[in-house]
């Protein structure tokens, strides 16, 4: 009997299930596995995959305590250039000490097999709450602007830049704390001082300059960062076009529509900081990660106090006068 990671029911899985191979849940779908021994690790649910490879929710039984795995695919064994991403994710992020910021155990190998052994976050990513919600609530969506700029500034202060900000790299530990992950595209900053000759990043979040092979900095990131909230707050992608290459364009050529013609309900504070990260010209945006958190912190509290005044005009007994300025209560 296996405890499935989605929904905690247990079903019996067959000894005849090779290594790794995963059948769903009777309950709810979710890939059950038969737990499977990787030195002194026991793997024990399938948690998501990508490009590069797969991750586990794990047992180190010498340390005991809940781990992440990632596995890189045995077909990419082989593939230097691979092997270097993989190599450069496990460094970038084992270099950063930040609360956002995954952290990373140790890097082996185990029969031919690349791993990493990370710190767990497996209560999803905000990738998966706007696929389940829609969209995220004002104030959600602000503290994850406040807490993942604050990861960007700290790698940032080491040189790195992340280059890949998008929903589906911010993940939840079981605190709701997000938490950054991914740097396999991470390069040192100060080497980000020609024309890239590939584009980086995923189309929906990429920054302009990156598509016109201009010269790149932090402000990409931040960029990316502004993309992935203005998605989390509307519920929608900044641009919205039947084809990669639109969209590519658009970024370039299109100026985005204010978060708050989209969803009139935000506040006009949240959707003017989203919208000035999304600026087509770096020295447009914010200057500075401090900047930009400052602006989110500014608009977080004036959320706090309006949704504090509705609470009171709402109570039984509440008197509001002078347009909300003042209030008494019997």
């Amino acid at each position: 009997m296996v405890p499935c990671a989605g929904c905690g029911a247990r079903s019996f899985i067959s000894n005849d299930l090779a290594p790794f191979e995963t059948i769903p849940c009777s309950k709810c779908g979710h890939p059950l596995m038969l737990p499977v021994m990787m030195q002194h690790f026991e793997l024990q649910s399938f948690v998501a995959s990508g490009g590069m490879g797969s991750v586990y929710s794990a047992y180190d039984t010498v340390l005991e305590r809940q781990v992440a795995i990632k596995l890189m695919k045995r077909e990419l064994a082989e593939d230097q250039e691979a092997y270097e991403g993989f190599f450069r994710e496990a460094r970038a992020c084992a270099s950063l000490n930040h609360q956002n910021i995954i952290h990373i155990y140790h890097f082996g190998e185990h029969e031919g097999q690349l791993f990493l052994v990370m710190e767990l976050a497996n209560n999803g990513s905000v990738d998966s709450r706007i696929e389940k919600e829609t969209r995220l609530p004002e104030l959600d969506v602000l503290d994850i602007g406040i807490k993942v700029a604050s990861a960007l500034d700290s790698a940032l202060k080491k040189n790195l830049l992340h280059r890949d900000i998008k929903p589906g790299n911010i993940l939840f530990n079981q605190e709701g704390e997000p938490k950054l992950v991914d740097f396999g595209l991470a390069r040192n900053a100060e080497s980000e001082t020609e024309m890239e000759t590939e584009i980086y990043g995923t189309p929906y979040y990429v920054a302009p300059e990156r598509i016109k092979r201009e010269v790149v900095n932090w402000s990409s990131d931040l960029y990316s960062l502004g993309g992935t909230l203005y998605h989390a707050l509307t519920g929608h992608v900044p641009f919205e076009a039947p084809s990669a290459s639109d969209v590519v364009a658009a970024h370039v050529h299109t100026m985005p529509t204010p978060p708050n013609q989209v969803v009139p309900e935000i506040t006009q504070a949240t959707s003017d900081a989203i919208l000035s990260t999304l600026a087509k010209e770096p020295g447009e945006r914010f200057q500075s990660y401090d900047e930009f958190r400052m602006a989110l912190e500014a608009a977080r509290s004036h959320v706090i106090v309006q949704q504090l005044n509705m609470t009171v005009e709402e109570e039984p007994g509440a008197q509001v006068a002078d347009k909300g300025k003042s209030w008494w209560r019997r």
